[in-house]
């Protein structure tokens, strides 16, 4: 009997945090709190923010300083010297569509450098420059060499329909793990970070490999980096929102089914929470973040202020609806709150009118879209396929 218990013990200490929590959240929408969020054109100061002057000068700047302090920490800026070398190591998968090349991307700093490597598909036929998708991919490397996934990366679409398209595994700048997630750019490049509670983690490191891949497109002659949409899944769908409040190179940033932490509201306390991640995931998100563990009603900002800081350039969510945990219908209040800075400021048609039970097919406005499809948690073709829509208009 001891046996057995012990047993069982084991198995409760190895099952991931986040799956046993799966069975204790709220999927009930009649138990999700008022929600009382900060007002986007209310200034720190109570100053009513109604023009572009004063949202570039004085809002934006205030919602930024409090992500980078509260949620996601510092993205550094500063290096001494970046290098591009090609490399010869793959075979190239797509020989008739596109041309390979594999960069690997050298950054020093104060005498320590790191090298990262990037992964660029350029299409054989067209006319160049081309508009680039680049997919920050927190899987790990594929152990048979490959360098993309049918349908999680499906470079010979991309390809088809004209895009240059490149990907870079996040664990070559900073490994998704807990113990070791430092041993990238922060412990090489940015030790200092370490140290501040609101210091770089793995989500603020992975924008950064993003913002180094945009250092290569923009000096390529092959890529019109105008024409640029940052992708990211999950994990790496939230690390691209707060790269793209950081880097405006991107013009079109797509967040597949980010959930908490990334397009959903935190305040409604659904699916997934914020202590549930920070447990989970310690290495993800600053220490100051901790702080707000089972008391979202505290949090001085939520995500919809993220989306936010994006305009006046398009951003692009999606979910799924057997994807409960990510909490969908709080990804599309976000954005559909966080998108009247475009409207309101900017002066785009980007308002979402339809009520989130009422959805049933892709809304592509302006500068801003969204869909929900059926299914579970994953980017799918079907995802996009739909995106790839909303992409062609807004580079037109």
């Amino acid at each position: 009997m001891k046996n057995l218990l012990n047993l069982a013990l084991v198995i409760f200490t190895f099952l991931p945090i986040s799956a046993m929590s799966q069975n204790n959240a709220n999927y009930d929408e009649s138990k999700v709190p008022p929600l009382v969020l900060p007002d986007l054109f209310v200034s720190e100061s109570g100053q009513i923010i109604e023009s572009v002057e004063d949202w570039e000068a004085i809002r934006r700047p205030e919602i930024f300083q409090l992500f980078q302090q509260e949620v996601y920490g510092e993205i550094p800026k500063d290096f001494d010297k970046i290098s591009f070398q090609l490399a010869q190591e793959s075979t190239n998968p797509y020989p008739e569509l596109a041309n390979l090349e594999e960069v690997d991307i050298t950054v020093e700093r104060y005498g320590n450098s790191l090298t990262m490597r990037l992964n660029l598909f350029i299409p054989k036929e067209g006319k160049a420059p081309f508009p680039v998708i680049l997919l920050i991919n927190h899987r790990p490397k594929y152990p048979d060499g490959s360098l993309s996934e049918e349908e999680y990366w499906p470079v010979d679409e991309l390809l088809k329909r004209g895009y240059a398209t490149a990907s870079f595994h996040a664990e070559t700048v900073a490994p998704d793990n807990a113990e070791t997630f430092q041993n990238g750019i922060i412990s090489t490049l940015y030790p200092e970070q370490m140290e501040k509670p609101d210091g770089l983690k793995a989500l603020g490191a992975w924008g950064w490999g993003a913002m180094r891949a945009m250092d290569y497109f923009v000096q390529h002659p092959e890529i019109d980096a105008s024409k640029s949409a940052l992708v990211g899944h999950s994990r790496s769908g939230k690390s691209a929102l707060w790269t793209s409040a950081n880097d405006p190179r991107w013009a079109i940033t797509y967040s597949n089914e980010s959930g908490c932490g990334g397009a959903a509201l935190s305040k409604r306390k659904y699916g997934e929470t914020v202590q549930v991640i920070n447990t989970a995931f310690p290495h993800w998100f600053d220490e100051n973040f901790k702080k707000y563990n089972g008391a979202e009603e505290t949090l001085p900002l939520d995500q919809h202020m993220l989306l936010s800081l994006i305009a006046p350039r398009a951003l692009y969510v999606a979910s799924a609806k057997g994807d409960q945990w990510a909490d969908p219908k709080g990804e599309y209040l976000s954005l559909q709150i966080g998108s009247r800075v475009q409207t309101d400021i900017y002066q785009k048609d980007s308002g979402f009118e339809t009520d989130f039970e009422s959805i049933i097919e892709p809304i592509h406005l302006e500068n801003a879209g969204y869909h929900i499809r059926e299914g579970k948690h994953s980017l799918k073709w079907e995802d996009w396929g739909i995106f790839l829509e909303f992409a062609a208009k807004i580079f037109q």
